[in-house]
């Protein structure tokens, strides 16, 4: 568990894409005193990116003119003041926007690392951004952090989607509990339709939590694979395999 001096208690989720991070924010916001932030750093990182990589993604124009573009302000923001009586604060954030940014601030906030199994979520991520490569889904960049995070002797935990869907209770009572902070039942279930702190990008990707109350039941995947996704594919396996250990 780890020792928060200061409250709020400042959760800095670190996840791939397609991985139910937005499942665990709308978790989270269910909580009393709490807030949460649908990936802060998004501007910082398409404006850090290649003309043609940041046009991939949809909506950017909107992320770009909605959001701050520097990733440091951003940084003193997730540390900074919030109201008195905020108890927790849920940021959640994708690991590869953090290009180029200076990582010792993990130090002082709870870190989580959510992923989850190539073969689920590469079809899933391929039907919005097509063709994507290693930089797109996350897993050399989790590799990546973690190294960071042990090398600055940061704490961190690492969750595993289908395990969430599987045992909703028992994986975020894991995060509670490395935040110092207790369950609450209320966590489990939401209502349907957006929340106001989804990202200008959520008609796009959300349509799947605007229609859910709460954590789905995991299904395997049935339909067959997709023959072009079968190189990163091989490419994620290892790296998804060191990542949950």
């Amino acid at each position: 568990m780890l020792n928060q001096k200061s409250r709020p208690v400042r959760i800095c989720l670190w996840s791939g894409p397609r991985n139910i991070s937005t499942a665990l924010m709308y978790s989270f916001a269910q909580r009393t005193n709490s807030q949460v932030y649908d990936e802060p750093l998004y501007a910082h990182y398409l404006s850090n990116v290649s003309e043609d990589k940041c046009v991939q993604h949809p909506s950017y124009k909107e992320v770009l003119n909605s959001m701050e573009h520097d990733g440091e302000k951003v940084v003193d923001m997730m540390l900074g003041n919030f109201p008195a009586d905020t108890e927790l604060v849920f940021f959640k954030n994708m690991t590869h926007h953090l290009l180029g940014l200076d990582r010792s601030f993990m130090k002082e906030v709870v870190n989580v690392i959510l992923t989850r199994d190539p073969e689920d979520m590469l079809p899933s991520f391929d039907k919005v951004i097509e063709s994507p490569g290693m930089e797109d889904v996350g897993y050399a960049a989790h590799i990546e952090l973690i190294a960071d995070l042990e090398s600055m002797g940061a704490s961190y935990i690492v969750l595993e989607s289908k395990a969430i869907l599987e045992d909703p209770e028992g994986q975020l009572s894991r995060i509670c509990h490395a935040a110092g902070v207790k369950f609450d039942e209320a966590m489990l279930s939401w209502e349907k339709g957006a929340r106001e702190e989804d990202g200008v990008w959520a008609e796009f990707w959300y349509k799947g939590i605007h229609n859910s109350t709460g954590f789905q039941q995991y299904r395997k995947k049935e339909e067959p694979f997709p023959q072009h996704l079968k190189p990163l594919l091989e490419e994620c396996k290892p790296l998804f395999q060191k990542i949950i250990g």
